[in-house]
């Protein structure tokens, strides 16, 4: 489907995955700001041509500009995607509302539930920006990691929202070069898989820093997706989007691959390390700690039983030994595949 070129487009978040969002956009062409939250970060990025502290090496298009100044970064920008932690997104949008162009498309790439409130992020978004934006939200999601992406490496991921011109727009805006983006209608069955799989994660870290395995990787992530997809389609998702690139795709990359910070968390605490120790060594944000407690509040108001979730919050936050959680686990009731 042929689309109108977007030719601005504003990245806030300058993590690793913003920046490589951001090199991606400019790759294609576009003129993209990319919007760090400390100014001298993003100066000292902006004069370096690379984000040393997340991405070092890997030098910027030519066409991407680092900037702490949001409103610049968002003046007139057809394309704002917000790659900021999930905890942050709230404040961080409400700031942006008053600077976003009226014609803005607002794509979502960070993963995670707010927590209190139990909301999505694209329910986050709605709430803080303006109700003319609502149908331009998207989320971008899928099995990416972050250093990859940035040295032009083979990626598919998928684009979901309710508006399809929209969607098809920042599809089209991403895609290019080894970057493959295919469109969805499913934003909420994209943006749960995405949430949940980096509590998979870990729970698949702390069984290998144990040493159970490679059968009980398997049996984490098979009935990690099925966990995923009950909770998913109580919330209106179509199961078969659970069985694709936000889905199982994104589930099978952070649960095995090395770059994964929420599987090294879990490693970590396997080996019997202390959270706060690990989080203090990674020095990034793994989502998946915090989503295990949203997680977990959300399906105790849905009424979805989330045995993995379960376990994984017991071992984060109420102290229960890994070994403990993982010997309950496979002490469960026997039940039917499907159940």
């Amino acid at each position: 489907m042929s689309q109108p070129h977007l030719t601005r487009c504003a990245v806030l978040g300058a993590g690793s995955w913003g920046t490589a969002l951001a090199m991606q956009l400019g790759r294609c062409g576009h003129e993209v700001w990319l919007w760090d939250h400390r100014a001298d970060r993003a100066a000292e990025a902006q004069a370096a041509r690379q984000n040393r502290r997340y991405l070092p090496g890997r030098a910027f298009p030519d066409t991407l500009t680092v900037t702490g100044d949001m409103d610049s970064a968002l003046d007139d920008a057809e394309l704002v995607v917000t790659v900021v932690p999930s905890h942050t997104m709230r404040s961080v949008m409400a700031a942006a509302a008053p600077a976003l162009s009226p014609r803005a498309i607002v794509c979502c790439a960070s993963k995670g539930i707010e927590e209190q409130t139990v909301c999505t992020m694209d329910e986050v978004l709605q709430s803080v920006l303006p109700e003319a934006l609502h149908g331009r939200i998207c989320a971008l999601s899928g099995p990416s990691f972050a250093a990859e992406v940035a040295n032009d490496l083979p990626t598919a991921v998928v684009v979901a929202g309710r508006d399809d011109l929209a969607t098809h727009r920042v599809a089209a805006a991403f895609h290019g070069s080894n970057f493959r983006v295919y469109t969805s209608d499913d934003l909420i069955g994209v943006e749960i898989g995405g949430a949940l799989k980096n509590v998979m994660a870990i729970a698949c870290g702390v069984a290998d820093g144990m040493g159970l395995g490679q059968n009980a990787r398997a049996g984490i992530i098979t009935r990690g997706l099925a966990e995923i997809t009950r909770l998913a389609v109580s919330r209106g998702a179509n199961p078969l989007t659970l069985a694709g690139l936000a889905g199982m795709g994104d589930l099978v990359l952070t649960c095995t691959g090395d770059l994964s910070r929420n599987r090294r968390v879990g490693i970590a605490l396997g080996q019997g390390r202390t959270l706060e120790a690990v989080l203090t060594e990674l020095g990034q944000v793994a989502e998946g700690v915090i989503t295990a407690r949203s997680a977990r509040q959300l399906g105790e108001r849905l009424g979805v039983e989330l045995p993995i979730t379960e376990e994984i919050y017991n071992i984060l936050y109420a102290g229960k030994p890994s070994a403990q959680a993982m010997m309950d686990l496979l002490g469960r009731r026997r039940k039917a595949e499907r159940d």
